[in-house]
């Protein structure tokens, strides 16, 4: 069956708002590691980890033996907020490979299932502990799409289509936004101090470390630890969003914790089940935790299965430093590689941003660039999605379990798609 026929249900049925089905048009049916299987059964190579929710690869053994192990036995799979023997697992897990190594003392608050709905009580719960309502958040950052994350979104693609208005929101330029040498917290600073800003004291500051749908951009440890004094002085709470940089993706457990940093609130969600299994929380310190029970409720913030499979992720590859060092020499070759496929065409003016597993080509020359390299993968079977304001930066964020072979065929036929786009 042509992949025209095969995907015409979804065009004859399915929303115009679908998305990847247009830049990856085929029917996949099965997966495993760090491989992609049409209905086909032509194989693709994944430098795309569902856009960064399988860092330990499709189908790993370990979750899925583990989880129809749980169901096997009639383990609870929806169970609200109640107490089941899954979640008490998962806890005393993150508590004792997670939070006591990092010397965290916060609290855990399951939310619905998406980043967004911990982004959303992330702000929320900070507005009630202040008794503030301003947020500032950065230029390109991404916190979802529901009204309260989408107000702290910069992209105008998706601010547009909240249909109402975005309120209680200051943006203020990421790190490196003005270009190198410019210190873009003096801006904060100046417009805190000064009653003629117009800017209110904040509820609270919410960030990315390494900004993704942004355009993988990576804030300094420097420009982290002076925006954490900035806030800390003030009172303000520092929301770290490590939804998508966070669980090993820039090689420690949390992006910001190369700065040294701890902060107010952490949200997390993508990579935390493991498996791919719908799972959110948000880390909150204890003083922070004014909410009274049943303030914030979700229909499936207690879903079992991931936490079940979200134990065993810790527990695989959290108790020692071998996981960490292996994300850290795979993350070498890739950057090694990139600045190579950069320095072969300076015509080009590629940047090369971004740590761990998580890097950017960015093609700002040619802002068409990085789609027609991203289809062209695709065409010779390797799945790479774009990202930043102008769709302008190649994205690589391949599984943290990738063997440094799959690596090195992925970045060949990344060479080989380039090679070809411009050819043409």
């Amino acid at each position: 069956m042509s992949d025209a026929a095969a995907l015409d249900v979804f065009d004859r049925r399915e929303s115009e708002v679908r998305g990847y089905i247009r830049s990856f048009p085929t029917v996949f049916d099965r997966a495993v590691g760090s491989t992609l299987i049409d209905a086909d059964g032509r194989e693709y190579l994944d430098f795309f980890a569902g856009a960064g929710v399988l860092n330990y690869g499709h189908n790993n053994r370990a979750f899925t033996s583990a989880i129809i192990e749980y169901l096997e036995r009639d383990g609870i799979v929806h169970g609200l907020d109640m107490a089941t023997s899954a979640k008490k697992a998962f806890i005393e897990a993150f508590e004792r490979l997670v939070l006591e190594p990092r010397g965290l003392d916060h609290k855990l608050q399951f939310t619905g299932p998406t980043g967004a709905n911990a982004v959303e009580a992330a702000l929320k719960v900070a507005r009630q502990a202040t008794g503030r309502s301003t947020v500032v958040a950065f230029t390109n950052a991404f916190h979802g799409l529901s009204l309260g994350a989408l107000a702290a979104t910069g992209n105008s693609h998706y601010r547009g289509a909240a249909g109402v208005g975005l309120d209680d929101v200051v943006r203020l330029p990421y790190d490196g936004y003005l270009g190198a040498g410019v210190d873009t917290l003096d801006l904060l600073e100046k417009m805190l101090d000064d009653p003629g800003s117009g800017v209110d004291l904040p509820a609270a500051v919410i960030v990315e470390a390494v900004q993704g749908e942004g355009g993988i951009n990576v804030a300094s440890a420097s420009w982290l630890q002076r925006l954490r004094a900035l806030t800390e002085q003030r009172g303000i709470l520092l929301i770290l969003d490590e939804i998508q940089a966070g669980v090993g993706r820039t090689g420690a457990f949390f992006a910001f914790e190369e700065s040294g940093i701890v902060p107010d609130l952490v949200t997390i969600s993508k990579s935390i089940s493991g498996s791919g299994l719908p799972m959110s929380l948000v880390l909150l310190r204890p003083d922070v935790d004014v909410w009274k029970p049943g303030q914030h409720t979700g229909t499936f913030r207690g879903n079992n299965l991931a936490f079940v499979s979200a134990r065993v992720a810790l527990e695989t590859y959290w108790a020692d430093s071998a996981f960490v060092d292996g994300v850290a020499a795979k993350s070498a070759l890739l950057a090694a590689e990139l600045e190579r496929i950069a320095a072969a065409h300076p015509e080009q003016d590629f940047v090369v941003r971004g740590r761990g597993l998580m890097y950017g080509l960015a093609c700002d020359a040619d802002r068409t660039l990085a789609g027609r390299i991203s289809a062209e993968a695709f065409r010779r079977g390797l799945v790479i999605e774009t990202s930043g304001a102008f769709d302008e930066v190649l994205k690589f964020l391949p599984a943290l379990t990738i063997t440094e072979e799959e690596l090195a065929r992925g970045l060949g036929i990344v060479r080989e798609s380039l090679e070809a786009v411009l050819g043409r």
